[in-house]
């Protein structure tokens, strides 16, 4: 009989669990096992307790529908369960073996004020802030672990968490993953810039085969705010305060955010960073985050902002239209970077800050942005170039 190979994930998070380790860090390339081993886990640890709370936590809770959703569905059926997602377009909890299982999405900061548990489990968390980690911690009664691709070389769990002596942390790659289809295994190889054949395919890429390769720290080449500090709360001492608004209907986030001048020091916070499709959605946010502000916004055709501009106005707040040219772009992106950037934590403006970045065109960096992770710096653009003249 052929002997099951377990992965290294999954027998890291047994014995700590068992050690008495707070937490388990699982840092590593693509299909290195980390997801799949924390389902086993769970697994695992229901099948011998009952009435655990178990919560699961993701960037959005939409975000579970296209990642986790499927991994389960894929997954317990190979111990004989049911999946809970297998006919449902929408969970917010389920039970395993007598123990419940809920789904979170950090996008709701009040869900975790009193939301305790046994155990806790962040899903890629480079994209969550360290408020939710925190918050959960603080009211987990056992265990609790995390798992990400290292796709940036600055963030809160490398400098607040990896450090400490009761967290460990495993690093593994794709080639830790016994079961990797041959098809998976093939994509990541691509990537290798080492390889001849990849270079003249044009599948070559560092960032890519560094972080999702060979499992290391990587920021991407030519990002457009590089250099940022991330800092816990906006400053109540501003000389100056202005508003920001970028809109986004079903698909796209609307973005709203405030930005303060302290000498040469700009802090810059989101507010708000969700789709809303009509002006029935945005109305709340503007009631409830800046009654009595003016708010630059962006005009552009393609998101309909003029109109929305337009019926703010007529429900009594003073949204205007921020003045766009062409390269005006280029204009705003100079102008923030006038300033020494300072940004509070928030898992959007992390995943726009590490994403966001100029276009190249056969290995030529252009001087313009990739159209993309863009809609935080996109209201910050239209509120300083309102208010500050170079």
């Amino acid at each position: 009989m052929k002997k099951r190979r377990i992965s290294p994930n999954l027998t890291f998070l047994r014995n700590n669990y068992l050690q008495g380790t707070s937490g388990v860090i699982l840092e590593g390339s693509s299909r290195s096992t980390k997801t799949w081993s924390g389902i086993d886990f769970l697994l695992w640890l229901c099948s011998f307790n009952q009435n655990l709370v178990i919560n699961i936590i993701k960037e959005t809770h939409a975000s579970f529908k296209t990642t986790l959703y499927n991994d389960f569905n894929r997954r317990l059926p190979m111990y004989g369960l049911a999946s809970p997602f297998a006919d449902k377009k929408e969970v917010s909890s389920f039970s395993l073996y007598g123990n419940r299982v809920n789904l979170l999405g950090a996008d709701n900061a009040a869900k975790f004020h009193g939301a305790g548990c046994d155990v806790f489990w962040i899903n890629e968390a480079l994209d969550v802030s360290q408020d939710i980690f925190d918050q959960s911690e603080m009211r987990c009664r056992k265990f609790w672990f995390m798992d990400y691709n290292p796709k940036v070389t600055d963030h809160w769990i490398f400098e607040r968490v990896e450090p400490r002596d009761d967290a460990k942390l495993l690093k593994t790659t794709f080639v830790d993953n016994p079961y990797i289809s041959a098809p998976e295994k093939r994509k990541i190889l691509s990537y290798d810039p080492n390889n001849p054949d990849n270079v003249r395919q044009g599948t070559a890429d560092d960032y890519m085969w560094n972080v999702y390769g060979l499992g290391l720290r990587s920021a991407p080449e030519g990002l457009i705010f590089q250099h940022v500090t991330w800092t816990e709360k906006f400053p109540e001492n501003c000389e100056h305060v202005y508003w920001g608004l970028d809109f986004g209907y079903t698909n796209s986030p609307t973005v709203l955010g405030r930005a303060g001048i302290i000498g040469n020091d700009l802090f810059a916070e989101c507010l708000f960073y969700e789709p809303t499709p009509s002006i029935n959605e945005l109305l709340p946010v503007l009631r409830t985050y800046c009654p009595n502000e003016t708010v630059w916004a962006d005009p552009s055709g393609d998101s309909g902002g003029r109109g929305m501009i337009s019926l703010s106005r007529r429900n009594g707040f003073r949204v205007l239209a921020a003045s766009t040219f062409p390269g005006s772009i280029k204009y705003g992106i100079s102008l923030i970077k006038k300033f020494k950037i300072h940004l509070v934590d928030h898992p959007a403006v992390r995943k726009e800050q590490s994403n966001y970045r100029y276009r190249e065109v056969q290995g030529i960096r252009l001087d313009e942005p990739v159209d993309d992770h863009n809609h935080f710096w996109d209201q910050l653009r239209m509120s300083l170039m309102s208010n500050i003249r170079k």
